[in-house]
């Protein structure tokens, strides 16, 4: 009966243990998840290097200036219309855009693609409306180290690059949502 109760006391402080290293270890997961960019598995810009500059012409052929967008979160999303991944995530896009208002945040997709009626197809097969904007020369892809499709960059309110995603992503996430306002919140 005493072996049998040292065993039990051993056993409680082991379990005692075991319940304070997982509690530990689901703080650590918590603050994990709390950085807005790990959580969608946007890798953060540490050099948060300015914009250069650009002019893009739309899909409707009206300009676009990076200077019109300061003071706004931008997400541009680089893509093609012959990109899988980025038929994919188009749709979370658009959602996205209409979860904030466009004086605040702006969703922009630049593409090489230089058949306009082909894009109007893809966006009304999805049935979406988003802005288009032709990078035709692919100079602004450059800029931005477009190496694959689609890449994301995120530009916060203040013209700086604040972080980039190669690869889809659901836009449309508690995460994304998350992301958007921490930028917003960052810049106020």
């Amino acid at each position: 009966m005493f072996h049998d109760r040292i065993l039990w006391n051993g056993l409680a402080l082991i379990a005692g243990a075991l319940v304070l290293a997982a509690a530990g270890l689901s703080g650590l997961a918590g603050a994990a998840t709390s950085d807005p960019f790990a959580a969608l598995r946007v890798t953060p810009s540490a050099a948060r290097a300015p914009v250069m500059p650009f002019d893009l012409t739309t899909l409707d052929g009206r300009p676009v200036r990076s200077q019109d967008l300061a003071g706004k979160v931008v997400l541009l999303n680089f893509w093609a219309t012959w990109c899988g991944p980025c038929k994919e995530e188009m749709p979370s896009l658009a959602r996205l855009q209409t979860r904030f208002d466009s004086a605040q945040v702006q969703i922009l997709t630049v593409t090489a693609d230089r058949h306009p009626q082909g894009i109007r197809q893809f966006f009304d097969q999805l049935g979406i409306s988003l802005p288009v904007l032709f990078d035709e020369d692919q100079e602004v892809s450059r800029t931005f180290m477009v190496r694959g499709l689609p890449t994301t960059v995120l530009i916060g309110p203040d013209g700086r690059v604040s972080g980039r995603a190669v690869g889809p992503r659901a836009w449309d996430s508690d995460e994304s949502i998350a992301l958007m306002r921490h930028l917003l919140e960052e810049h106020s």
